[in-house]
């Protein structure tokens, strides 16, 4: 909180502050005499007793201030909106191991698929480039922030020194942040729901690489929020025509009449970035 001259406290904004701040009474609670009653956790100011914002009751505040927090960040950085990149964390970079590989199959795959790897990378460079005529305000290049396709993306925007997000996730295995991600816009979650919130509020382009269960997920909660016109009508592109057809088949949906056939409209595969990035210039009219 600034002080001026004239004594009186103002906050950061410049507006009147008549009550003290939350950090100046955690600074004066930490420096109460130690007895049994400043030691016992009923003592703890709420907001920095980790004990209580834990527990199950304070859920709904968890997933709160998991939104807040995100949302406050990219504001004050003037982020306007994104392009997300969704794919495999097992995508190796091309001439790296297929460290995620069970059997020979699965590594031949792998080691083949690593041309997405360079096509993200790519794609990342062509966004980047872009964004730079709004100051990189638009057009951020947002991925999950781990490695593979996610790794990719980060780089390639990073590369053209361009601000790039990560919004990982806690796992039990692949998801730490990959080192090229802009630290300050590097994010961890705790709640799916937010995490997806956030990939989509200011998403201008969604970019799906070939990937597993989560990608899939992602994939499809986006689908389903542009057919069913709760999200705006934005491009939906996926990589490797040939991998997608082999895993869903959507004309088997629009034939049964679980989807109408104008739904098939809505994807736009690609194998290529120049391809990929023509198509959001299209629809932006670039």
């Amino acid at each position: 909180m600034a002080k001026p001259s004239n004594g009186r406290e103002r906050s950061k904004d410049g507006s009147w502050a008549a009550l003290k701040d939350s950090q100046t009474d955690r600074r004066r609670a930490a420096e109460v005499p130690r007895t049994p009653q400043s030691e016992s956790p009923s003592y703890r100011l709420a907001y920095v007793d980790d004990d209580f914002m834990m527990r199950e009751e304070l859920r709904p505040v968890r997933l709160q201030l998991e939104l807040l927090k995100v949302e406050m960040i990219l504001a004050e950085r003037g982020i306007k909106s994104t392009v997300v990149m969704f794919g495999g964390a097992r995508i190796p970079e091309p001439g790296k191991d297929a460290w995620a590989a069970r059997n020979e199959t699965q590594r031949a795959s792998l080691t083949a698929a690593s041309v997405y790897y360079e096509e993200a990378r790519k794609f990342a460079r062509l966004c980047a480039g872009y964004a730079a005529q709004f100051n990189h305000h638009e057009y951020v290049v947002t991925t999950g922030g781990g490695p593979g396709v996610m790794e990719a993306g980060n780089r390639g925007a990073a590369e053209m020194g361009a601000p790039t997000i990560g919004l990982n996730i806690v796992l039990p295995h692949e998801q730490a942040p990959n080192p090229y991600v802009t630290p300050e816009l590097s994010f961890n979650f705790h709640y799916f729901a937010i995490r997806k919130m956030h990939f989509l509020m200011r998403a201008k382009a969604i970019v799906i690489f070939p990937g597993g269960f989560g990608t899939l997920d992602e994939f499809f909660e986006a689908l389903t929020l542009i057919q069913t016109k709760r999200m705006a009508p934005i491009p939906l592109i996926l990589f490797g025509e040939a991998f997608w057809r082999g895993i869903v088949n959507f004309e088997a949906l629009a034939e049964f009449g679980t989807i109408a056939p104008d739904d098939l409209k809505l994807l736009n595969f690609v194998e290529t970035a120049d391809a990929a990035w023509q198509i959001i210039a299209d629809h932006y009219e670039h």
